[in-house]
């Protein structure tokens, strides 16, 4: 809730921002030494971009009323190179993308 970018709120929760992200999914990935982290959606696209961070979404299968559904590798930025080399083995591996059962 603030009233444009001169608010001293807007400029606070920018500063939090950057501090969670910071202390949080960047220092998440450093410690661990992760070049991607998987989740399940693609609903971690948003957090992601308030950070600036990549991220790639993939078909991963189909629920039980064959509805499809992803997965989501994201990780830090400039990682785009890997993000994709990674989305695309996962591709190749498990060969789930096929043509959507309920227009086939």
């Amino acid at each position: 809730m603030t009233n444009g970018t001169d608010d001293p709120n807007y400029k606070s929760s920018v500063q939090n921002l950057a501090k969670i992200n910071k202390n949080g999914f960047v220092n998440f990935m450093k410690r661990n030494k992760l070049d991607a982290l998987v989740s399940l959606g693609s609903d971690v696209t948003s957090i992601l971009a308030i950070g600036g961070h990549p991220g790639i979404s993939v078909p991963a299968g189909y629920d039980a009323d064959r509805v499809p559904f992803g997965i989501c590798f994201s990780g830090l930025r400039g990682s785009e190179p890997k993000l994709i080399e990674i989305a695309y083995a996962f591709e190749q591996s498990t060969k789930i993308r096929k043509p959507n059962p309920l227009f086939s």
